[in-house]
């Protein structure tokens, strides 16, 4: 026992010691075709010290290095429903601009919560989904015009109860009918952390595959649970996922930051044909 406390004591220091994140080099990324995407529960920038700070949160949202970003939580849930960032500090120190959308109240940030960053691309489309469930959830259906190629982003914060996740994922699901062929990621916190037929998100396979690279980013201090997740149509459209895991993100909020690279390149190289190619061998088609 005492040997396996000090195994974890030692991960724990080494953890604190990690000062510097991991940030892909934007040229290089951008040359291959890859772009960097990440989704962060901000917590309603209260941090796990129990303080209020905006600032902080824009600090680690300016750390990941993230071409994409989604939050959750952005506005606050009672009240006004303000925007609880500067997101004129965010432009000017992360380079990121939020997508125009019609927010949920007259000084709120977001569409119940819900917020999604670019640091460029032009947008051509943009839908604000009320979703089914006990409590109000909304998801966010972008279609970006990028460099590398088109996108389709549906950012969402599902909710805390089974069922209505299930309700929530069937409706994320068709928001990627009308596609016609666009690359799409669903982002977000997605609130479970089951995986396989119990996981309230099987009703989105095939079109997105739940289990992969789910990552632990809940709690934040000590992760154990994959509650936010980047999954991509087609399904090598995301390349690399992993947590943001750094001192300052582990204190900002109760959530670290999912980050994930996609490549679009090698997805425009590829025909409808491929993909149901892909879905037959995995069993699925």
């Amino acid at each position: 026992m005492a040997k396996a406390q000090g195994n974890l004591s030692a991960g724990i220091m080494a953890a604190i010691r990690k000062r510097r994140p991991t940030v892909v080099n934007r040229d290089a990324a951008v040359n291959r075709g890859d772009i960097v995407i990440a989704s962060y529960n901000i917590h309603k920038c209260v941090g796990t010290d129990g303080r209020f700070d905006p600032p902080r949160i824009a600090q680690v949202i300016a750390e990941i290095g993230a071409d994409i970003v989604a939050l959750q939580e952005a506005d606050q849930r009672f009240g006004e429903r303000a925007g609880l960032l500067d997101l004129e500090h965010l432009r000017r120190e992360a380079h990121l601009v939020s997508v125009p959308i019609s927010p949920f109240s007259e000084k709120g940030h977001g569409w119940h919560g819900n917020v999604l960053l670019i640091r460029e691309g032009a947008v051509s489309d943009v839908r604000q989904l009320k979703l089914p469930g006990v409590e109000p959830r909304g998801a966010l259906v972008v279609d970006l015009d990028l460099k590398a190629g088109p996108l389709r982003v549906i950012a969402a914060h599902l909710g805390l109860l089974r069922h209505s996740r299930a309700r929530q994922a069937e409706t994320l699901l068709k928001a990627t009918a009308d596609g016609a062929g666009r690359p799409t990621l669903l982002i977000g916190d997605l609130n479970e952390w089951r995986m396989g037929k119990r996981s309230s998100l099987s009703f989105l396979s095939p079109i997105f595959d739940p289990s992969h690279s789910a990552v632990a980013s809940f709690p934040s201090r000590f992760p154990l649970l994959p509650l936010d997740r980047v999954l991509g149509n087609p399904h090598h459209l995301v390349t690399s996922v992993a947590v943001h895991d750094t001192p300052l993100a582990r204190v900002a909020s109760d959530h670290l930051p999912v980050k994930a690279s996609i490549d679009l390149k090698v997805v425009q190289k590829d025909g409808p044909e491929d993909e149901e190619a892909r879905l037959a061998d995995a069993g699925q088609g």
